[in-house]
């Protein structure tokens, strides 16, 4: 293993050290100002969210950043290139994420519970919700998810299958492990295997970040449109 190996993967721990440490006992440094997190006005939570969010972006760009400049000069002068390219690998993930999510209904199964709580969030303050998941959530996500990950996990089967198993299954924090469960982890993984295979291909996290955008912006458009007509 050569120094720049070691350097990789040491960014790469120090990028999802960062994000679990954060995401875990962000509300710690209001409880030590005294102030008790859940009687705030979820307006205010939201923009604490969202601080702590970029917080994280930053400490991960500024470890990656060379890479990073890298990355925008290429997807500059390749962007069409790429999305003609990749757009039916993820029409293919959104596939199997429906034909999923249809199945789990057939059976019985709902929304999951990270999904339930983002459209509650969404229906009280819905430009916060809109701003975070079409937003930040493509960034940060794909920053510690693929691009961090990435740095640890140089095999490309490894990559693709612990980053998008580790994506998928903390959206699944919650959900009771059942029968059901693998078809909930089917439909949640389908879109990281496609963003981790997107960057193995490209070595361009910009790639996965704007399908991920796309994603999360055609989701929550599906939101917008519910909560005005229905």
């Amino acid at each position: 293993m050569n120094n720049k190996t070691l350097t990789n993967i040491l960014k790469g721990l120090a990028g999802i050290i960062i994000y679990f440490s954060v995401s875990i006992f962000k509300s710690v440094p209001l409880y030590a100002l005294g102030i008790n997190p859940a009687k705030l006005p979820l307006t205010v939570q939201n923009i604490y969210s969202i601080f702590m969010e970029l917080l994280i972006i930053i400490s991960i760009y500024m470890m990656f950043r060379k890479d990073i400049h890298r990355c925008i000069k290429d997807i500059k002068k390749n962007n069409l290139k790429y999305f003609t390219k990749y757009l039916k690998v993820y029409i293919l993930a959104l596939i199997v994420m429906m034909v999923s999510n249809v199945i789990i209904n057939t059976l019985g199964g709902g929304a999951s519970e990270n999904e339930a709580i983002i459209r509650e969030t969404f229906k009280q303050i819905p430009i916060f919700t809109f701003i975070s998941a079409v937003f930040l959530a493509p960034v940060l996500e794909e920053l510690v998810f693929r691009k961090c990950f990435r740095a640890i996990f140089q095999n490309n089967f490894l990559f693709i299958t612990i980053s998008s198993l580790v994506f998928g299954g903390l959206h699944l924090i919650g959900m009771p492990f059942d029968e059901l469960f693998p078809l909930y982890l089917i439909s949640y993984c389908s879109c990281g295997v496609a963003f981790a295979y997107m960057y193995v291909k490209t070595n361009n996290i910009f790639v996965s970040m704007g399908f991920h955008f796309m994603h999360n912006g055609i989701l929550m458009a599906m939101q917008t449109f519910l909560l005005m007509f229905t």
